[in-house]
């Protein structure tokens, strides 16, 4: 019932904006003096016209528009409606005026073009700010009743774009969240000076210290959507100058339909100073590698393995088989996605990728139509010391899982490779790089296609260095850097899953892709960082020690060599490398070596044979601290055909 009263008082503050709109329009027309025939005209056309304006803007859908959440997208239905009945009086003004010679009568519905203009404007402007003043009014009342005891904390948001202005309207509508923005900063000079939202833009972001000193800001809030790493570097650098904490938003694919959820406004994480462009993925030529299709993933308990595992469930395969040789890393992959996905099939699998039987029998007994391997001996200094066991997982037991891939028929093989594979200084990055080698090998003339994706470090991935600092930092410090120019290339794990997959779609067979890592990483800088993010002071409450790298590491790690002669694929963050596929039965004997010096020789003999497959492969000796005070010069090797004046070529970085 009170929904049909408020619909009934709609309409009737409706009609009264319009016959005041067009009694006024007459007043202001001939300077609030109507002369008698005008007078006359007005009361005599005046329900008619008022009837013909009520139902356009019926049928221009005015009405069904809600008064509490109207915008500039329901005033341009408005204005348009408006627009349409003037033109239909206009016409009809037009016309009586013609028809009045022959009937006199007509005289009296002929209407000053100049009212019918003014009522237009009125007309507009009456129907549509008394709905924003409605919302206005709903808005205010709503501000109102989360209105704090205390006023919100001073804050100066650095960052006046699109995702700038969402923060500073949610945040006007939000004092709940005790965060009173104060003014904006901005690195483009058209801006300075300007008022957006209500907060004058100031200055650029270098102005950040005096602006926080002069309007007495408790924080400052990145309000940027999609920023380098190196700039959110540089403003938290100018905000501890500052001696105030710095805040960011979510990234711009957190911001949906044109709103930001505040609650997600968090401290800056070291995600976000190695923050890199958004990654633009084909889904349909990912869609069409997974959905409807049977994938096994090797390693599926691991950092990557279940990244690739969540990322795949978001295409609809018909069955997932998880293959892991950890008990409980495989219960607990298997546990999450049955919960986040009951629709789909999965299937856990306790197997070693070395176990011919077991992985015959599951490939069999599955028959995937992809097969992504991602289970390897990751760790650099473990496999120095077990180089047996790095040979027998990371080469054989790729080996056997390709084999039975190619027997039974699967259609894509992708193989997880490493940076540490391309000129090879350890154990671990020789063993995968000779499994590269078979791989390319094993590609020629086999129907499945078979690719090698290959990426640097992934951040927060299993025994990798962010979670290593973190925790040195929770006890108290030291925190153990190896080398002060210790270099290497990061990635996300959704980003570099992500990639793989749509690597994994676009491989026509023997191929090995290489991931645009973007610029290479400090590991003392990224060191401290996080002894700054943990809001610590670097030598104050944490020291960083160097310890002298390890045995098999390099300062500068590459991603391709000069004679893979890596080139741009269709996607910007995807390259190819060229080398030639190595002859198959000089490979198959290089791989009988190998057998036989892991099953009868020592470790030197396993070293001269794994040296003779990957014959760039050199042991990097232990590099002490002192010896990296002298400046290490570095050599890019680039694709000649790219032009590094538009796009950035895929880099590798080689020790001079």
């Amino acid at each position: 019932m009170s929904k049909g009263l408020t619909r009934v008082s709609q309409t009737a503050i409706d009609v009264v904006i319009l016959g005041a709109a067009l009694t006024l329009a007459f007043l202001i027309r001939f300077d609030f003096w109507l002369p008698a025939p005008m007078l006359a005209r007005l009361l005599m056309t005046g329900p008619y016209v008022i009837v013909l304006e009520y139902l356009v803007l019926v049928g221009f859908g005015v009405r069904r528009l809600s008064w509490r959440y109207v915008s500039l997208r329901e005033a341009a239905q408005i204005l348009k409606a408006c627009l349409a009945f003037t033109v239909l009086l206009v016409g009809a003004r037009l016309a009586a005026a013609e028809l009045q010679r022959d009937a006199v009568y007509l005289r009296q519905s002929v209407i000053p073009f100049g009212v019918l203009a003014i009522n237009a404007a009125l007309t507009f402007l009456g129907i549509a700010g008394v709905r924003f003043s409605r919302r206005m009014w709903a808005e205010g009342a709503q501000v109102r009743k989360r209105r704090p005891a205390a006023p919100g904390v001073r804050t100066v948001l650095v960052g006046a774009g699109e995702a700038g202005v969402l923060v500073a309207r949610e945040l006007a509508g939000r004092p709940d969240l005790a965060v009173r923005a104060v003014c904006f900063l901005d690195d483009d000079p058209r801006k300075k000076g300007t008022v957006i939202h209500g907060l004058p833009v100031l200055g650029s972001t270098e102005d950040l210290p005096a602006v926080c000193a002069r309007l007495e800001a408790k924080q400052a809030l990145i309000t940027m959507a999609n920023v380098p790493g190196s700039t959110i570097r540089r403003i938290r650098r100018l905000c501890e100058h500052a001696d105030i904490p710095v805040k960011i938003i979510p990234g711009v694919y957190e911001i949906v339909g044109g709103t930001v959820n505040l609650s997600r406004i968090r401290d800056i994480a070291i995600d976000d100073l190695l923050r890199r462009d958004r990654v633009d993925l084909d889904e349909a030529d990912m869609a069409t590698l997974v959905r409807g299709k049977v994938v096994l993933t090797t390693g599926s308990g691991g950092s990557i393995g279940s990244e690739l595992c969540r990322q795949i469930c978001c295409f609809a395969p018909s069955r997932l088989v998880l293959v892991e040789r950890s008990e409980n890393a495989l219960f607990n992959i298997h546990r999450e996605l049955s919960l986040a996905h009951p629709e789909l099939e999965i299937v856990p699998c306790i197997a070693d990728i070395t176990d011919a039987p077991r992985m015959r029998e599951l490939v069999n007994g599955h028959r995937p139509s992809l097969i992504l391997h991602a289970a390897a001996h990751k760790h650099v200094p473990i496999m120095e010391w077990n180089p047996g066991e790095g040979v027998k997982n990371n080469v054989f037991g790729t080996k056997t899982v390709a084999d039975i891939a190619v027997q039974a028929g699967v259609d894509v093989f992708v193989m997880i490779s490493t940076d540490k594979a391309v000129n090879p200084s350890s154990v671990m990055g020789a063993t995968k790089r000779a499994a590269e080698v078979y791989l390319q090998s094993l590609a020629q003339g086999s129907s499945t296609r078979i690719v090698t994706v290959r990426f640097g470090n992934v951040l927060g991935s299993s025994g990798s260095v962010v979670p290593i600092f973190q925790e040195q930092i929770a006890q108290g410090g030291p925190v153990r850097v190896t080398h002060p120019e210790m270099r290497r290339y990061f990635m996300t794990i959704p980003e570099a899953c992500q990639l793989v997959l749509q690597a994994g779609a676009m491989g026509k067979g023997g191929e090995i892709f290489v991931l645009d890592m973007g610029e290479p990483v400090k590991i003392v800088d990224l060191a401290k960082d996080l002894i700054a993010l943990s809001g610590l002071r670097e030598g104050d409450d944490i020291e960083i020690v160097f310890t002298g790298s390890r045995p098999g590491e390099k300062l500068f790690e590459e991603l391709s060599t000069a004679a893979e002669d890596a080139d741009k694929t269709r996607h910007p963050k995807i390259f190819v490398g060229r080398l030639q596929a190595a002859d198959r039965a000089v490979t198959q004997a290089h791989l009988s070596a190998l057998a036989g010096a892991l099953e009868n020789g020592g470790a030197h003999d396993l070293l001269a044979c794994l040296k003779q497959m990957v014959p760039e492969f050199e042991s990097a000796p232990s590099i002490a601290v002192d010896a990296a005070l002298e400046p290490t010069r570095e050599r890019l090797v680039t694709e000649p055909s790219v032009d590094a004046d538009s796009e950035p070529a895929i880099a590798s970085v080689v020790r001079a």
